[in-house]
């Protein structure tokens, strides 16, 4: 089969010709409708040498979608010709934080060498996907594939970071959405879909800024030297009672901090490498921040759900698996308006 490849340390990912996978037992194997491409994947092929945490050759792609096309041994719960979603942090299992569904905290996952698909694991950039159980697929449900896709991760970790600041979301209050691009977006709609707040986007495109508008956003904001006070403004001077950072990166975290009102919560999904200090006297008093990573299998179930009543949808560009380096030079060039899908057999 074809998959795209990242193989050398600072080389572009490349397509090339692998062994079709076979399931082993307990394992599904699916064929793949749509892959997503996403800016953690340019994270990941950034990394140097000293510091690359997984084996290469990787097959790239965290999002996956299929259709079930055969069952190892002792499979159970799916059947050949199902349509599902793929939940990608796959766990042991068993600890304390899977067995409430939440395997992407899996306390057990570093030590039993368990990786996601297309991050340690070979991922859904390829005619066919090997998952290790059937707890890790969601059916699809009639949703389009190419649009299911990015939820499985787009979708779903900005719906995880947005559920955990529900409470503070009331009439009245604001939240600011930092990088309104494949997992920004969603999560306009998302929080125009859960709550009554006013939203706040920031970005360096006003491509993109035209694009929060249209899905939702109240307010949109050039991400300069000057997005803070454009937004403290826009709140009289109070500041957001939740800001979601899906960048990251050390100007994004500044201004994070910097529009973040009294007992508010900043959470920094963006993996851009920026750190936001806390400490009394540094933040509005009481605020918090943390690092979100993905969202349970529950949370999944819950996205799938919204997008199947309408309530949010993603942006989609699609490419072929012979383009998909392309569609990754596309999106490193911030190109990419929403999410560029795969479609390996397509």
């Amino acid at each position: 089969m074809k998959a795209l490849q990242y193989r050398t340390i600072g080389a572009a990912p490349e397509v090339v010709t692998v062994p079709d996978p076979e399931p082993g037992p307990g394992q599904v194997l699916l064929k793949v409708t749509a892959a997503g491409v996403c800016h953690s994947d340019i994270a990941v092929m950034s990394w140097p040498a000293d510091s690359f945490p997984y084996a290469l050759p990787l097959t790239l792609g965290h999002e996956g979608v299929g259709t079930v096309a055969a069952l190892g041994a002792g499979a159970t719960g799916v059947r050949e010709g199902d349509s599902v979603a793929v939940y990608g942090p796959w766990g042991c299992g068993t600890c304390a934080k899977c067995a409430e569904g939440k395997e992407n905290y899996c306390l057990r996952a570093d030590e039993l060498g368990i990786r996601p698909p297309g991050l340690g694991a070979p991922g859904a950039m390829a005619e066919y996907l090997l998952v290790d159980d059937a707890r890790h697929l969601v059916p699809l449900d009639g949703l389009d594939p190419v649009a299911a896709v990015p939820l499985t991760d787009a979708g779903l970790t900005p719906y995880h970071a947005i559920k955990r600041a529900l409470p503070k979301l009331v009439p009245g209050s604001t939240a600011v959405v930092i990088g309104t691009g494949g997992l920004g977006h969603v999560a306009i709609q998302l929080l125009r879909a859960m709550t009554s707040a006013r939203v706040i986007a920031l970005d360096l495109s006003e491509e993109k800024l035209r694009l929060a508008r249209e899905v939702g956003a109240h307010e949109a904001v050039l991400s300069d030297a000057n997005a803070a006070e454009a937004v403290r403004g826009l709140t009289g001077g109070v500041g957001a009672e939740a800001v979601f950072d899906f960048v990251g990166a050390e100007p994004t975290v500044r201004t994070a901090g910097a529009v973040a009102a009294v007992e508010g919560e900043v959470a920094i999904v963006g993996i851009g490498g920026g750190a936001l200090p806390v400490g009394f006297g540094l933040l509005p008093f009481e605020v918090s921040v943390h690092a979100p990573y993905w969202g349970s299998r529950t949370e999944l179930v819950e996205v799938l759900a919204l997008a199947r009543s309408g309530a949010v949808s993603v942006h989609t560009e699609t490419f072929s698996l012979d383009e998909a380096p392309l569609a990754y030079e596309r999106l490193h060039a911030g190109k990419i308006n929403g999410r560029a899908v795969i479609l390996p057999n397509g």
